[in-house]
């Protein structure tokens, strides 16, 4: 059986690595919590403690890395707080292992913050100017390992990201002046994230760039003034005074190129 490595396994990592499982698939994974280390281990999963940072690495990477063939970076940068890092520096500093390892075909968990938010339409085609730091540095981080010989690289820009226990609405309920409300949303169901993941690796899909985001586009004030009424929370109330802006993100290279058809198209 082929062996892959997450390096990340929370929200996303840990059900995707339970997906590959049952796909037949060895499966190692890291957190950096040694009480999730029980949790992995249970699940099935070969369980690895690491750590990364801007200065050095674990060098418990290399026995993460033995025997596998694809690498997935699922690790969003840590930028808020008083110690904002530099993601580029962390990732760079794992390049050398997956170098010295049997990866071959690696896939970075990018987002579409890389985009700004000017009022277009968005494609794999159009050129990123990200305006935040997050998306700067995941841009950064792009760039830095699909110009790397040694392994191929996919990028995969996801949009917000939601699920059955993670929606944007908690957030938002019964807050006031809000801007934007008629933005088009640009989210995804993790069913959909996993889905396409795993599309990528059957289709053996590498040296590519993909946005993935649900194919529906209502308004903010739309979408989410609907899910307050589904999840019986209180509606959250726009600010109509300023002109809205944002981008709409088209995923028509996912179901076109991978033949990937969305599970929660309307979320």
């Amino acid at each position: 059986m082929k062996k892959i490595s997450i390096l990340g396994c929370g929200w996303l990592g840990l059900p995707l690595a339970k997906a590959l499982l049952k796909n037949d698939y060895l499966v190692n994974g890291s957190t950096t919590s040694a009480e999730k280390l029980d949790v992995l281990k249970n699940t099935g999963i070969a369980p690895f403690l690491i750590v990364l940072s801007e200065n050095k690495t674990t060098e418990n990477l290399t026995n993460f890395l033995e025997n596998s063939e694809i690498l997935i970076i699922d690790v969003p940068p840590k930028l808020r707080g008083s110690g904002p890092e530099n993601f580029v520096s962390k990732i760079r500093n794992v390049i050398p292992f997956i170098e010295k390892s049997s990866v071959r075909k690696v896939l970075f968990i990018s987002s579409t913050s890389v985009y700004n938010d000017d009022d277009a339409s968005v494609t794999e085609e159009t050129i990123p100017k990200p305006d935040t730091e997050s998306g700067k540095q995941l841009l950064a981080t792009e760039l830095l390992l699909l110009s790397n010989s040694n392994f191929k690289t996919t990028a995969l820009r996801f949009g917000g990201l939601i699920g059955d226990d993670r929606h944007p609405i908690h957030f938002l309920a019964g807050r006031e002046n809000l801007d934007n409300p008629d933005a088009p949303i640009n989210l995804i169901h993790q069913e959909d994230c996993i889905g396409i993941i795993l599309k990528i690796i059957e289709n053996d899909a590498w040296n590519e760039t993909f946005n993935a985001v649900a194919p529906s586009h209502p308004s903010r004030e739309m979408y989410y003034s609907q899910k307050a009424l589904d999840l019986d929370v209180a509606l959250p109330k726009f600010n109509h005074n300023n002109p809205s802006i944002g981008k709409t993100i088209l995923s028509t290279k996912i179901e076109t190129v991978l033949k990937y058809t969305f599970t929660k198209p309307n979320l």
